[in-house]
């Protein structure tokens, strides 16, 4: 088990690393990955939802009645700051019907469990932000298609419908599953504890690859632009996550898991829903997945920078 454990932990030191690495690989060889199929993205995602399913403890969901505020106010930056910002980008650097629908998309997702990772090497308010992740997780079921709708309806058609039963599928149920095999077998989900990192890593990087050098020639195009687009995207999030804490007061460690969980977003999920609420537009997975490589690097970075930020500094 101690071996194991230090293998997580290699995986979670490095993730910004491998996933920058699988994301070079497939972009330059993409022969190397054109064997992982597009139709696979939305069963390994599940893989990664459930394994949240299974870290999650009735206790979490206490911690939204102690603290409804925060948790209140997380909702609302989260589903109004990310989805406006990429709304913005995209009309300010010209992007077409295409790539605008999928950083739209990767706006009005929910924060990602890589957040909750972040946000621990932060030394921010760990437990604030695995609750925030939950509850826009739930919400986003409902929420990310209404919103993505709202936003994209006069650009590209958007299938709202198809989008929600995609969500059910791939987060609601994946979760329940997991928080119910949590709750009533907690003896085996805590021994295999060690590995879920390592699933979840292998599972994003898999989505990547399969992304990557299956867009490599519209990458080759509009990668450059998309790629500024995206570091853009994740940075405002993070500073206007900020802004957001400091406004209403926080302590150093909730703004941490504040501006972490606003600026980091589930971009697996982004690249899996725009396979199936844009249809006629492949490329639209391509912002998620060059998200889910930038995030896992300028997460890494922050990390650095706000471990040197406690309350000694208020």
């Amino acid at each position: 088990m101690q071996k194991i454990k230090q293998i997580s932990n290699i995986f979670i030191k490095h993730m910004a690393l491998i996933v920058l690495a699988v994301a070079c690989v497939s972009l330059f060889a993409p022969k190397s990955a054109l064997w992982i199929k597009t139709s696979w993205i939305n069963n390994l995602l599940m893989v990664v939802m459930f394994g949240m399913g299974l870290t999650l403890k009735p206790n979490d969901f206490i911690l939204i009645l102690k603290r409804p505020k925060e948790i209140i106010l997380g909702s609302i930056a989260q589903f109004t700051i990310m989805p406006s910002i990429a709304l913005i980008l995209s009309r300010a650097f010209g992007l077409d019907a295409a790539l605008t629908a999928g950083v739209v998309l990767v706006g009005t997702c929910p924060g990602g469990t890589s957040s909750n990772v972040i946000t621990y090497f932060s030394k921010g308010d760990v437990a604030l932000s695995v609750c925030m992740t939950s509850v826009n997780t739930l919400l986003s079921v409902i929420l990310t298609p209404v919103i993505t709708y709202l936003l994209l309806k006069t650009t590209v058609e958007v299938d709202a419908t198809g989008m929600l039963f995609s969500i059910l599928k791939i987060i609601l149920i994946p979760i329940i599953l997991g928080f119910c095999v949590n709750k009533y077998f907690a003896g085996y989900t805590k021994k295999s504890a060690d590995l879920l990192p390592v699933i979840s890593v292998v599972a994003i990087c898999t989505i990547v690859a399969a992304v990557v050098s299956h867009n490599a020639e519209k990458i080759y195009t509009s990668g450059f632009l998309i790629f500024i687009v995206v570091v853009l995207h994740n940075i405002f999030g993070y500073g206007l996550g900020f802004i957001f804490g400091k406004i209403f007061k926080m302590s150093p460690e909730k703004i941490k898991a504040f501006s972490i969980e606003i600026g980091m977003q589930n971009s697996g999920l982004a690249v899996s829903l725009a396979n199936t609420a844009f249809h006629a537009f492949p490329a639209a997975s391509i912002p998620g997945a060059f998200f889910s490589v930038w995030h896992n690097i300028s997460g890494a970075v922050l990390a650095g920078i706000y471990q040197k930020w406690t309350n000694k500094d208020k």
